[in-house]
């Protein structure tokens, strides 16, 4: 199978190293808006590197993209266009109206088309979804859930994130509905500004929480910060009338317990994203290949993506009027 990847950052550059070991992959072809840099990533690989992004598209036979966010909805659409399997994280477009145009642009083409939420390839996150389906856990009754990052982002980058709900809780929101297989109907949310005067100026908060109610009753609560000093802490706790299972919880949390002669956790807590999820990283794009080879249905379309889009466009909203929101309310906008 030949691939083309478009964006050849971090997350990119990761992918492109996943995809040159797979077994069933003959060709990696990476392009980036900064063809040195393609150039220098592809060198240090042993893979191929093209001049423009539209080159990744040619001679192969899906389309992995991890390029600039703006970019994300029209390589999408070009993947649909030209007929190719296509993975692309997160967010498939900056809003609801253009990630609406992108689902129906794959659907119409009928390609295999998988979002990276990253989460649902967590092994935690995967124990309590399977101990919740098997009835391990009971009846449903509380979900609890955290994100919160151990520095914050820098001022250039928050005007154009989206928000704390749409840029980082839209995690906590898909794994959510993945988890406990039920759909958010209303959501009330509130948020804080403790830190850095630029979250503010960009009517954003560097500290949130919300109330999501579930379409068979069950309450979930999220909370967040962009200033979590013990590291980055990034939690969920599924409890049902027989068990609770918490996912998160390992060596390497971001706790200190206050209990004496308690010890745990006791290693070094995560400090960002990428060391806490990188097997799930991987592990989504060894699943792309399955997708896009038509061996595996996608575990996260660009339909999965916009529900996720709908709770944290809610949420939003919830923050800046100050009242419960339906989700209901932003699917008729």
């Amino acid at each position: 199978m030949r691939i083309g990847l478009v964006g050849v950052g971090r997350i990119g550059a990761s992918h492109a190293k996943v995809l040159r070991d797979h077994p069933d992959v003959t060709d990696v072809v990476l392009a980036d808006v900064d063809a040195d840099r393609a150039a220098q990533v592809a060198a240090e690989l042993g893979v191929r590197a093209v001049a423009a992004p539209e080159d990744a598209y040619v001679d192969v036979d899906a389309v992995v993209i991890a390029a600039a966010t703006s970019a994300h909805a029209e390589l999408i659409v070009a993947a649909a266009q030209a007929g190719l399997p296509v993975f692309c994280e997160k967010p498939v477009a900056p809003d609801i109206a253009g990630t609406v145009r992108v689902r129906d642009e794959v659907e119409r083409a009928g390609i295999p088309n998988q979002i990276g939420f990253m989460r649902r390839f967590d092994a935690g996150y995967t124990a309590a979804r399977e101990a919740l389906r098997s009835g391990k856990l009971g009846e449903l009754r509380r979900v609890h859930m955290v994100t919160a990052d151990a520095e914050p982002p820098p001022a250039g980058y928050v005007p154009h994130s989206g928000g704390i709900f749409r840029d980082c809780h839209v995690h906590d929101f898909d794994i959510l509905r993945w988890v406990t297989d039920r759909d958010v109907v209303e959501v009330y949310a509130i948020g804080a500004n403790r830190g850095a005067s630029y979250f503010g100026e960009a009517n954003d908060v560097d500290q949130s929480a919300a109330v999501l109610t579930l379409d068979d009753g069950t309450l979930a609560t999220v909370q967040g910060s962009r200033y979590n000093g013990g590291g980055y802490d990034v939690r969920m706790e599924v409890a049902g009338t027989e068990a609770t299972y918490a996912v998160g919880l390992d060596d390497n949390t971001a706790l200190t317990s206050a209990e004496p002669d308690v010890n745990f956790p006791g290693g070094t807590p995560y400090r960002e994203f990428w060391s806490r999820f990188l097997p799930a990283y991987e592990a989504e794009i060894n699943a792309f290949i399955d997708v896009a080879r038509g061996t595996l249905p996608s575990p996260c379309t660009v339909a999965d993506a916009l529900e996720g889009f709908y709770i944290s466009e809610a949420a939003t909203r919830s923050r800046l009027e100050h009242r419960p929101v339906r989700l209901e309310e932003v699917r008729a906008a």
